[in-house]
């Protein structure tokens, strides 16, 4: 099955340009890939399904449409960014990592794909700036408690945290957390596969 056909499978409102946009940034990572370890080999088979689709997760289960600044935290190649950049053209998204070679890969990756709502740096998150953003986005492997620590400085009043993790989430990963500020939506209920019935996203809200 080509790209456009399983994305729009999963994400039927999808324009055709998104369509074509998240194609060629499929296109872009892949070749990037052979000289970058972005995404694991083994992994590289199901790039579409593992990486894009599981990306764009929140369009079945959040509305981001408040969120006019969104931070992506850790982005590596892009991930999930790009994406969500593609899919929300009328929000603004700043990307950013702490290694340099990566962050050159997403720079030319952005020029590439023309895309006008995104901005790269290369930066830890410690070092970004305070209460700018509305939500952030990750999928970083760090525990929830750490990436709401990290996160939760970043943003504006009433912004939360959208994290991709697995699924069932356990208690350890919520350290740190006040229960009553996390919803788990698990993507096994609303995306189909094998693959989706492990993962869940995590809101923390501020």
């Amino acid at each position: 099955m080509d790209t456009r056909t399983l994305l729009q499978g999963f994400y039927p409102d999808l324009t055709p340009h998104q369509l074509e946009l998240l194609e060629r940034f499929t296109q872009e990572l892949t070749a990037w890939n052979e000289k970058i370890n972005l995404v694991s080999r083994k992994d590289i088979e199901s790039l579409v399904e593992h990486h894009i689709v599981h990306s764009l997760a929140p369009l079945r289960v959040l509305s981001l449409q408040h969120a006019a600044r969104v931070l992506d935290l850790g982005t590596g190649g892009g991930l999930p960014g790009i994406p969500l950049a593609i899919a929300y053209p009328d929000l603004s998204f700043h990307l950013v990592d702490s290694i340099a070679k990566k962050i050159r890969v997403v720079e030319a990756t952005v020029a590439a794909l023309g895309l006008k709502n995104v901005q790269v740096t290369c930066t830890r998150a410690e070092a970004l700036p305070r209460a700018e953003y509305d939500l952030v986005v990750t999928r970083g492997v760090a525990s929830l408690g750490q990436l709401w620590q990290w996160a939760a400085p970043r943003l504006r009043a009433g912004g939360g945290l959208v994290a991709y993790k697995g699924y069932p989430l356990p208690e350890s990963d919520c350290v740190g957390v006040a229960a009553s500020f996390v919803r788990v939506h698990p993507l096994g209920e609303v995306l189909a596969g094998e693959y989706f019935a492990q993962k869940c996203l995590v809101e923390v809200q501020s």
